[in-house]
């Protein structure tokens, strides 16, 4: 398969923007009542007596949003073999009902597996913005890549 991303498309210091995505209430509600059903996720009245606001994402919606934006803007036009696994991720601020997301990932570090010469390993932070470029997620993870030509 002929992708557009590659290992070697990656080097570091390069970012890739994220298309910008809203969040509804119902989407909230939605992830909340399947897998996070705290009170200030399910409810917007509860919301705006906790300490976010109102009706607030869970934080795993945040990330599992991020992932979204990021396959939309890059990732399913790459030679993408997975990540083995995310080793900081923060929570820094409330996203609300109707906030607009968009973000970048920025490449920190690569380099070419010693044991699997075809795998690119990249050191990648991914940061999320609300509508006043005020940031709600950052993690960083390792994601692995095939290089140009053992695709």
């Amino acid at each position: 398969m002929n992708y557009r991303y590659y290992y070697e498309d990656c080097p570091p210091g390069s970012e890739m923007t994220l298309a910008p995505r809203t969040v509804t209430a119902e989407e909230i509600v939605g992830f909340a009542s399947r897998f996070d059903p705290v009170p200030f996720h399910l409810d917007e009245e509860a919301g705006r007596a906790s300490l976010l606001g109102g009706l607030a994402a869970s934080g795993w919606h945040v990330c599992a949003l991020a992932m979204k934006m990021i396959c939309d803007s890059y990732l399913l036009d790459s030679a993408s073999l997975g990540s083995p696994g995310i080793r900081e991720c923060k929570w820094l601020a409330p996203v609300l009902a109707g906030d607009t997301l968009h973000g970048k990932v920025v490449v920190e570090g690569a380099r070419v597996s010693a044991s699997r010469p075809g795998l690119g390993l990249l050191e990648l932070r991914c940061e999320l913005f609300n509508q006043q470029d005020k940031p709600v997620l950052m993690f960083r993870n390792t994601g692995m890549m095939a290089t140009r030509g053992t695709a």
